[in-house]
């Protein structure tokens, strides 16, 4: 393409409102602009990647025999009050009515919808299996839009879901878009992860979250030093220790603590390491009545792991101060488990913890050596605590390191949660009515965008992976405005390039250097040829990788380009 034709709009300015590089970059490279919060119109250069992407999608989509639809972004609400969930997805959910006051949502995303589809017209186990996919526009009513596309309310995705006579054949496809997703990631040429997820509001047993590396990553992931264990940290386990719990070394002791409500300050207060000290934490169970939850002093509450535990409310609800008070008798900074007469759930991690630092349940007040079994009963132990750096792989190979990542993928296993509650139905072999099982599969498409960016970038602009460049090649004359010599080269090889099956772009907006310099590193396009008097006087062109520190001189010819390229000329 000629850039003339581009509508390009650049700029060197920073805008003040874009927190993140590829919020940055995006717009100052034209790619997108926003329409309002959360909402971004996408550019010609900005669709070019897109396109790229959508089409890699859909190649590996396809190959897996998965079917390609497009369901209404309109749905009406009567599907999501059939599956449960028109009020459990609270604000989220954008809500509207029509001229007849019948209510509807811009769909967030579409299990109901392709249930609704699927009941219609499905009658007979050999119907199944079957995989339908699409990639279109979802909205979500984020509270805080921000970082762009990162964590816009207006985004586009690519949603799948599969439908199975029973769950061995559920785990069959769910393990070939798993495949499909890992090769569309390769393709696009990023450093990723693959790693164990809670399924949230999306439900089902199983799921797992693909996550684009990057040091802006909202998420948390632990990963094995050594073995193949991924997890994002809301869902990576803890082991439980082995061996003995020490003997008390003192006896309990009260210790005024006036003023000292956090570990920290216990810790300055007392001389003391976190890792000596437990903290208290109350929720209320599923009763109505609170339990208490203990953990060691540096470790950080896991709420879905708290939450998921048997007599514990979900969603996890803590106790308010006058709860607190009227079963402890003091306030939240100074609680512990000694002389309670509620429920208490400890760590994993304070199970052979002896002597510890806890709350005395009187204001301004702490026990110090207290150990379990003595001045409390034992009590249930579980996995309550986010996972940090060091501990010990759940699955026995080494220990985790914490990486950031940026969830652009994730897979589910959902069961019969959308069918059953749909009252989808299908005759088996038998002719007995089962409910089929289901899977769901979502990729981020325009946030994968946005990620490669987070990911592939240097002070100069946007390094894209080559497979979603929007460009191959771009083509840069010297002083064209006064060499007819020059321009004649830039169209030869221009028109060579793309009878060849090179996407090439071609500089022809009579710009200096300096600037068509800048625009082309700034927009990220992979491969620049700079075409010049002095050059063709030598019979070369002058190369550069964008990744490249220096120039190189080629051969005048595609062939040698193509080479430099790393790329045999036509393909």
């Amino acid at each position: 393409m000629r850039l003339s034709a581009l509508a390009l709009s650049t700029t060197k300015e920073t805008p003040a409102d874009a927190e993140i590089v590829s919020h940055q970059l995006m717009l100052r490279a034209g790619m997108i602009r926003r329409l309002g919060a959360g909402l971004y119109t996408w550019a010609p250069l900005g669709m070019r990647v897109l396109r790229r992407v959508e089409a890699i999608i859909r190649e590996e989509m396809d190959n897996i025999g998965a079917l390609e639809v497009l369901m209404p972004a309109i749905q009406p609400a009567e599907l999501w009050r059939e599956s449960g969930r028109w009020e459990a997805m609270g604000p989220l959910m954008l809500r509207m009515t029509d001229r007849g006051e019948r209510e509807y949502c811009f769909g967030p995303t579409h299990e109901e919808v392709i249930t609704d589809f699927v009941r219609r017209d499905f009658r007979s186990y050999k119907q199944l299996p079957v995989n339908f996919y699409q990639i279109q526009t979802k909205f979500r009513d984020e509270i805080r839009p921000r970082f762009g596309l990162m964590r816009a309310r207006e985004f586009i995705m690519k949603d799948a879901y599969s439908f199975h006579i029973d769950e061995a054949d559920l785990n069959r496809e769910y393990h070939k878009v798993r495949s499909a997703y890992v090769r569309i990631l390769d393709r696009i040429g990023l450093d990723y992860r693959v790693v164990a997820a809670d399924s949230g509001d999306i439900g089902g047993a199983r799921s797992e979250e693909f996550h684009v590396l990057a040091g802006s990553g909202e998420d948390a992931l632990a990963v094995s030093t050594s073995g193949h264990y991924a997890a994002n940290v809301e869902a990576a386990g803890t082991i439980a220790p082995t061996g003995k719990r020490a003997a008390p070394g003192g006896e309990l002791k009260k210790i005024a603590t006036p003023g000292v409500a956090t570990i920290a300050g216990l810790c300055e207060f007392l001389s003391v390491d976190a890792t000596q000290t437990a903290k208290s934490i109350v929720v209320m169970g599923d009763d109505g009545l609170p339990v208490l939850l203990v953990l060691r002093g540096d470790h950080k509450l896991n709420e879905i792991k708290a939450e998921n535990l048997d007599g514990i409310a979900a969603p996890l609800t803590m106790a308010d101060e006058a709860t607190i008070r009227e079963h402890f008798g003091a306030g939240p900074g100074s609680l512990g488990p000694v002389n309670v007469n509620i429920p208490v759930i400890a760590d994993h991690a304070l199970t052979h913890a002896s002597d510890l630092v806890v709350g005395a349940n009187y204001d301004g007040s702490h026990f110090t050596h207290f150990n379990w079994g003595r001045d409390h009963p034992e009590p249930r132990f579980a996995d309550l605590r986010d996972v940090v750096a060091g501990d010990a792989s759940p699955d026995g190979q080494g220990t985790l390191e914490i990486l950031r990542g940026i969830e652009v993928g994730h897979v589910f296993q959902l069961g019969d949660k959308y069918s059953a509650s749909m009252n989808l139905t299908v005759l088996d072999e038998s002719g007995a009515n089962v409910t089929p099982q289901m899977g769901c599969y979502g990729f981020g498409v325009s946030r994968v965008v946005a990620a490669a960016i987070e990911q592939a970038h240097d002070d100069a602009g946007i390094c894209w992976p080559e497979a979603i460049a929007p460009f191959d090649l771009v083509i840069i004359p010297i002083k064209a405005d006064k060499s007819e010599r020059v321009r004649a080269a830039c169209e030869q090889l221009y028109a060579e390039a793309r009878t060849a099956g090179i996407d090439a772009a071609y500089d022809d907006r009579g710009l200096r250097p300096g600037p068509m310099f800048a625009d082309a590193e700034l927009i990220g396009i992979p491969h620049r040829i700079v075409v010049s008097e002095r050059g063709l006087d030598a019979g070369k062109l002058e190369y550069k990788g964008r990744r490249d520190s220096e120039s190189r001189q080629v051969e005048n010819s595609l062939a040698a380009i193509a080479e430099a390229m790393g790329r045999p000329e036509g393909q």
